[in-house]
C-alpha cells in the first residue's frame, strides 16, 4: 500500500466516523475498531479478487467496495445497497475521495436489471450463501466468481448451495487487529 492509498483510506475512515454520528451507518463507533473491523477486513480480500468489474452487494457504508476501489483503481466497482442514507454516504465518499472507478446503485439486488454482467460479485454481510447465490448469481458473467466474506467456515451453508454452484476455493484470512476467524469463499457455476 502506498502513501496515497493510505491517505485515501484514512480520509474514508474519517468520513465514515463523521457521518456515522448522524446517520448510524455502522454499529462500530470506536475509530481503532473501525480500522480493523472495516478497513483491514475489507482489504484482506484484495489479493484474491479477479476480473475487471466487481459488484459489491449489500455494500452498506461502502464495505468492502470503497477500500478495494482505493487499492485497485484499475478495476471498476459497483456498490449496491437498498438503504438510501447509506448510498448517499457512499456517493459523497466517492466524490470527496475522487474515486473514478465506483458506481453507486440504490435498489434491491433481486429486482435489479444491470446493463451487463460482472466478473466478480462480493459480499461482506449478505445473508446465507444460498441467498447470496440465488439473488446475485444471475449478475455473474460466464466465468464470474462470487466472493463470500464469512466469519467461521460455513460448512452447513455450503451444504445448501443451489444446484449448479460449487465452492472452487476458500481462503482463511488474517486481519490485523482482529482476533476472529475470517474466510473468503469463491463460488462458481459447475
Amino acid at each position: 500500500m502506498d502513501a496515497h492509498e493510505t491517505q485515501l483510506l484514512n480520509r474514508y475512515l474519517q468520513l465514515l466516523q463523521r457521518w456515522n454520528k448522524v446517520y448510524n451507518l455502522t454499529a462500530v463507533r470506536d475509530p481503532a475498531e473501525m480500522q480493523s473491523l472495516h478497513i483491514a477486513d475489507s482489504i484482506s480480500v484484495a489479493p484474491y479478487l479477479r476480473g475487471e468489474t466487481c459488484l459489491d452487494v449489500g455494500s452498506g457504508a461502502g464495505l468492502p467496495g470503497i477500500p478495494l476501489a482505493i487499492l485497485q483503481p484499475e478495476r471498476h466497482f459497483t456498490l449496491l445497497d437498498t438503504n438510501g442514507k447509506k448510498t448517499r454516504f457512499i456517493q459523497q465518499a466517492v466524490l470527496e475521495l475522487g474515486l473514478k472507478n465506483v458506481t453507486v446503485i440504490q435498489t434491491r439486488v433481486e429486482s435489479w436489471q444491470p446493463a451487463g454482467h460482472f466478473d466478480a460479485i462480493i459480499s461482506r454481510a449478505f445473508a446465507s450463501l444460498r441467498d447470496f447465490v440465488t439473488f446475485t448469481g444471475k449478475h455473474a458473467g460466464e466465468n464470474g466468481i462470487l466472493y463470500a466474506m464469512k466469519g467461521r467456515y460455513p460448512a452447513s451453508e455450503l451444504a445448501e448451495l443451489p444446484m449448479g454452484w460449487q465452492m472452487t476455493a476458500q481462503h482463511p484470512l488474517h486481519v490485523p487487529g482482529l482476533d476472529a476467524e475470517r474466510h473468503l469463499l469463491e463460488l462458481q457455476r459447475d
